[in-house]
């Protein structure tokens, strides 16, 4: 059995996606990242960067003790390695051909993006954010440049066959109108993207849910306070001491 240490966003999303393609049994286990499970210590002893997911494969291929991985990349590799699928093994460039699409998206799609979406909410009180939303919707826009020249002579960004690089780059498209996306600009990308929507597996891993979606205005005054003040400008945590 997997658990995955999850919460709902393009990252967890990643993950489960693989799994529903896999039929690999899962339990989800619950991060709520707005409230700060991630900085608990239970969460930090097997993700030491407080970040979600992560997973404890309770029945690793060696038949040894749990092994706990996070890195959403890293969780891909790992599964798809053990099960055989969806990562190339045996020829070394087609293994490598994922293997790039992976970090691409784990190096540029993901962080590119997700700063894109932080600069756009941020409220007056953080002053004039004008170069930063025009920076990472600019850098965003390009990303769509980058698969969309990628998937105009091939099916999938590694190729002929879908791959773990699909899985990790979708669920960072899937909000693309929010994003400023005007996906008839972007033809082949469209194509990719309509097939994957499709996919059954890939419409369940984006559905896994954690129970009723929170509204964060409704919280009171002094926990948005808390949880702004722990989410937002971290700085480095101490050592334990010795």
């Amino acid at each position: 059995m997997i658990d995955i240490h999850y919460w709902p966003t393009p990252n967890g999303k990643k993950v489960t996606i693989l799994l529903e393609e896999l039929g690999q049994p899962y339990n989800v286990v619950p991060v709520h990242i707005g409230r700060g499970d991630q900085f608990s210590d239970t969460f930090l002893h097997i993700s030491p960067n407080n970040r979600m997911p992560a997973i404890v494969d309770h029945a690793p291929k060696d038949g040894g003790a749990p092994i706990a991985i996070f890195e959403s990349g890293a969780i891909m590799m790992y599964l798809a390695e053990k099960a055989g699928r969806f990562w190339p093994q045996d020829d070394q460039r087609a293994k490598y051909e994922v293997t790039q699409w992976v970090m691409w998206q784990m190096a540029n799609q993901g962080p590119k993006t997700g700063e894109r979406g932080h600069f756009s909410r941020v409220g007056p009180e953080a002053g004039d954010q004008s170069y930063a939303q025009r920076r990472f919707n600019d850098e965003v826009h390009r990303l769509y440049g980058v698969m969309n020249n990628r998937l105009y002579d091939r099916r999938y960004l590694a190729g002929d066959d879908y791959t773990i690089a699909d899985m990790i780059s979708y669920p960072w498209t899937a909000s693309w109108k929010l994003q400023g996306i005007d996906l008839d600009e972007f033809r082949y990308f469209k194509r990719w993207y309509e097939e994957l929507s499709a996919r059954p597996a890939v419409e369940r891993g984006m559905a896994v849910s954690v129970g009723p979606v929170e509204d964060p205005a409704s919280l009171p005054p002094e926990e948005q306070a808390r949880r702004r003040a722990i989410l937002y400008n971290q700085r480095a945590r101490p050592a334990p001491a010795s």
